[in-house]
């Protein structure tokens, strides 16, 4: 399963005041918050922590269909980290979801994927036949080649990313 989320920064500065009273504990974990408080970038790292956040919950909503407000349910780890992108984990209840954030000066994209190996199989497509199930959840679809595949839509501001698992 896939999920993703795209961040474009230029829009969160200019809408969102994630410095306001009580916006990093509403959101953020007891751990996440002390990550927050020990950066020297706090706004990428919000950002960062907010999309893996995102990304994982889009397969959780997937697999429970359960759709509620549970930021502080979804507990973010970083795992690695370099100069292209930045892998963690997020917990929510008992599910573990893998996360791949690549980083660029304009926006965030992360990918969440239920196994670790399916991080490097991750393509992007065009957003064409996708349908939505009845609980709004997209699919690829192609019935011709009798496909019907996880896909993950994201957009944000002047961005927007379509993904899927690669399983050639």
């Amino acid at each position: 399963m896939i999920g993703n989320d795209v961040i474009d920064i230029l829009q969160s500065r200019q809408k969102s005041n994630w410095r306001r009273k009580g916006f990093v504990e509403k959101l953020f974990t007891p751990t996440e918050q002390l990550l927050l408080s020990q950066t020297s970038d706090p706004e990428i790292l919000i950002w960062l922590l907010w999309s893996m956040k995102e990304a994982a919950y889009k397969i959780y909503n997937r697999q429970t269909k359960i759709r509620q407000y549970i930021p502080q349910k979804l507990a973010c780890s970083i795992i690695s980290k370099n100069e292209h992108y930045v892998t963690g984990k997020v917990i929510c209840l008992e599910n573990v979801y893998y996360t791949k954030t690549m980083i660029s000066k304009d926006h965030l994209h992360t990918i969440a994927v239920t196994s670790a190996d399916h991080l490097n199989n991750v393509i992007e497509i065009e957003k064409k036949d996708i349908i939505k199930d009845k609980n709004g959840i997209p699919f690829l679809s192609q019935p011709e080649l009798n496909i019907l595949k996880d896909v993950s839509i994201s957009h944000h501001g002047r961005f927007e990313k379509v993904v899927i698992i690669d399983e050639k």
